[in-house]
């Protein structure tokens, strides 16, 4: 969870949103605002939430990556984000939802509370509430400790081949198979991974350099699990609750870190930068204070998960303060995140031949491809 979630979060548990509001909403033109998203958008508890529930699937039909029937792990940290994201497919998949979704869901949750220094005990009682939020939603569901990385085989950094490109006429043939199947592919088992957390954890050092260092490592460390973790259970796409607030950070911090290149992979909706398993970001469009006051009006549950950086100072670390920065600008400019975001999105990867692609070096961390070439531009405006 970052910061400005938990502020977000801090906010809201003092507000009764609705008694404040008293402007009408801008859709329906009847019924009294329950929350204003930004000036001129006002709008009323159903209406918000059908907003908040089209853009969601708006998102994910207007690319059209996942195919129904198809294999998806959602990655829920606990963090309002994800588990805004979760409820959006829970309700998705629902018998009475309008334009249903059609994938076949999984999630798994990476504990990484040995990284912040939790016991094991505290580790258990996480666990144990996120469990309940899983179990709530009867999707088959995964607990890996971020230890396991250190078990990974090496196969996970290397690019695997990519599925052949989704055409129309293949996203058609898989709409008919579903179809066809009464749509029950989508019902999953509930019963899950078990999780098993070491008893003496490794002290970490988070302090200067190697604090540094091992944020970094942690990051790519859990991608990597995420991936593994996708390929041995057979899904094919993972699904990130990465909003729109974090990624503006996110874009000016891997700027400020030198990746600039990798920013096409790192912020867009897609990233198949390991080629078999492509992640969605389908929660992208999404402000951070657009999903808290949609958590809070409709009692979306998440558990707070102390991270590295909570409650540290803004100038711990390049990304605090990039987040810093970002967060006080758009209290006095609303349109500074949306503007950062927008800017990201016209970032593209240069394109390089199939045969260049195969063979070309790639950072063993991020699996991106290495841009260390002299005069090479590896990412376009």
């Amino acid at each position: 969870m970052c910061q400005v979630e938990e502020d977000y979060r801090d906010e809201l548990e003092s507000v009764d949103v609705p008694r404040y509001i008293s402007k009408k909403c801008v859709k329906c033109k009847e019924a009294s605002a329950a929350v204003v998203i930004r000036a001129g958008d006002a709008y009323c508890r159903v209406c918000f939430k059908e907003y908040f529930i089209h853009k969601f699937r708006a998102m994910l039909g207007k690319n059209r990556l996942i195919f129904p029937g198809e294999k998806v792990l959602l990655a829920v940290s606990g963090g309002p984000s994800s588990c805004s994201m979760l409820n959006q497919v829970k309700e998705g998949l629902s018998q009475n939802a309008h334009k249903k979704l059609r994938f076949r869901p999984g999630i798994i949750y990476i504990d990484e509370g040995g990284a912040v220094g939790q016991s094991v005990e505290e580790r258990r009682r996480t666990v144990a509430e996120l469990q309940g939020v899983f179990r709530a939603t009867g999707f088959l569901f995964y607990v890996v400790p971020l230890e396991q990385v250190l078990n990974l085989p090496s196969s996970v950094v290397a690019s695997a081949p990519a599925p052949p490109e989704h055409l129309s006429s293949a996203y058609k043939a898989a709409v008919d198979r579903f179809i066809q199947s009464d749509g029950s592919s989508c019902l999953t088992p509930q019963d899950k991974g078990q999780t098993s957390l070491p008893e003496n954890p490794t002290p970490v050092c988070h302090h200067g350099v190697c604090g540094f260092t091992f944020s970094v490592q942690r990051t790519y460390s859990m991608q990597h699990l995420l991936v593994h973790t996708a390929r041995t259970e057979g899904y094919s796409k993972l699904m990130l609750g990465d909003n729109c607030t974090r990624l503006a950070v996110k874009l000016l911090t891997s700027i400020s870190l030198g990746r600039g290149a990798q920013l096409a992979q790192d912020t867009g909706f897609s990233d198949s930068r390991y080629g078999d398993i492509i992640s969605v970001r389908p929660m992208r469009d999404y402000s951070a204070k657009e999903i808290a006051y949609y958590n809070h009006l409709f009692n979306v549950p998440s558990v707070f998960i102390p991270s590295l950086d909570t409650k540290t100072a803004d100038k711990a670390s390049v990304q605090r303060l990039t987040e810093s920065f970002v967060i006080k600008l758009q209290a006095d400019f609303p349109s500074t995140v949306s503007t950062i975001y927008r800017t990201g999105e016209k970032l593209q990867t240069a394109r390089l031949s199939s045969s260049t692609a195969d063979h070309c070096d790639r950072c063993l961390l991020c699996m991106c491809a290495l841009d260390t070439a002299v005069g090479e531009c590896c990412c376009n405006l």
